[in-house]
């Protein structure tokens, strides 16, 4: 088709134009929040609970998190809102709140960590980190609370709906040489999780390590050590940078706490705890007043530490019955567990056995630092 002289110059000027437009956007921003879907399951799996969408600048905003304006969506399509109000906020807590580089599209763009506000300015229900907020006080703060995450996780190939690297009928071996195992016959999917490991260091979270676990295609990276808050933060961009490299893989990654029925190793998030007063000679008396405390709390922390962990927590596979607490040196069928290094120098830290993979990480923190902490 030919254009005449009139109708090409018109379109130059229109490309030119749209040319002109388009090089003020220099920046795109992630903003990430969670969702209210928590309980939803599809073919067995329960639905991850993380959102996005982006948004474009026209200068770079920089890393502090209060330059970013709100944003609204429509609640009700994750679970937040009635369909006849809909409108929710996404608003940024004044600090720290996070806004992180972003290690998929590259420099200046950024992912941002954001909190649910309802239209009112109040805190939407399910905004956990606010309710972590609150008790995270000036008395609880004194005591600087620290916090490592072990978030354990299974690979689902996307096609065939089984465990990444599984055949396609039947199992693999059974289980023993795929913990921390090396070899295209021990371990399946090293290259998400080696991808996961770089994007989240680009990214500059505190990820201390990946390791395969004990199922095989099973994987565990962990968070920490980081405050009660950070915790929060670092973990739900971790998990979405997961489920973002996964969809260049053709991976699911699960949180479900026993994604394979059997003899198989269920899926946590062991969740490391410590203040002050415990990371001192002579901290192990702190540690057992912790533990003590939360001997009588047990079913609180189980009602909220992830949906379908009774699935998990038997007795068997290195867990503690749903409806017993016991804690031991060393010992990983307990509920709560003293690394033998900490008993051996009398200072350190405990180790929460009880949370599931899917736990609500804020929760998780808010609850050990009630309990601990302010009780």
């Amino acid at each position: 088709m030919a254009f005449s002289a009139k109708q090409a110059n018109v379109l130059a000027k229109g490309r030119l134009t749209a040319t002109r437009v388009y090089a003020k956007l220099v920046q795109k921003a992630e903003y990430i929040w969670t969702d209210g879907q928590e309980g939803q399951l599809s073919k067995g799996f329960i639905f991850n609970e993380l959102r996005s969408k982006t948004k474009t600048f026209e200068e770079d905003m920089g890393m502090d998190p209060t330059a970013y304006p709100d944003w609204s969506y429509d609640g009700s399509s994750t679970g937040q809102a009635k369909g006849n109000n809909s409108d929710c906020i996404l608003r940024h807590v004044l600090q720290p709140v996070r806004v992180v580089p972003d290690p998929i599209r590259g420099a200046p763009h950024v992912l941002v960590m954001c909190e649910v506000f309802s239209p009112d300015g109040t805190p939407h229900p399910t905004n956990t980190r606010a309710k972590l907020r609150e008790v995270f006080d000036e008395k609880v703060q004194a005591t600087q609370p620290w916090f490592g995450f072990e978030q354990e996780y299974t690979m689902m190939n996307s096609r065939t709906q089984r465990v990444y690297g599984w055949p396609e009928s039947g199992y693999p071996a059974p289980q023993g040489p795929f913990y921390c195992g090396v070899g295209a016959e021990s371990v399946f999917g090293r290259p998400l999780a080696e991808a996961h490991l770089e994007a989240c260091m680009q990214a500059g979270l505190t990820i201390s390590g990946i390791n395969s676990e004990v199922l095989p295609g099973q994987w565990e990276f962990q968070i920490g050590p980081v405050g009660p808050l950070d915790l929060g933060d670092e973990v739900h961009l971790a998990r979405w940078l997961l489920h973002r490299l996964g969809e260049n893989y053709g991976i699911v990654s699960t949180f479900h706490p026993k994604p394979v029925k059997g003899d198989w190793n269920g899926t946590g998030a062991h969740t490391n705890f410590s203040t002050a007063d415990m990371r001192v000679p002579g901290g192990m008396a702190a540690i057992e007043a912790a533990i003590e405390k939360l001997s009588k709390t047990h079913p609180e922390h189980i009602s909220q530490y992830g949906l379908q962990n009774d699935q998990r927590l038997t007795g068997a596979h290195e867990t503690c019955d749903i409806n017993t607490f016991k804690h031991g040196v060393a010992d990983r069928g307990s509920s709560i567990r003293i690394p033998l290094p900490v008993m051996l120098k009398g200072y350190g830290y405990l180790e929460d056995r009880r949370p599931a993979a899917n736990v609500d990480p804020y929760t998780v923190a808010r609850l050990l630092l009630k309990t601990c902490v302010r009780q």
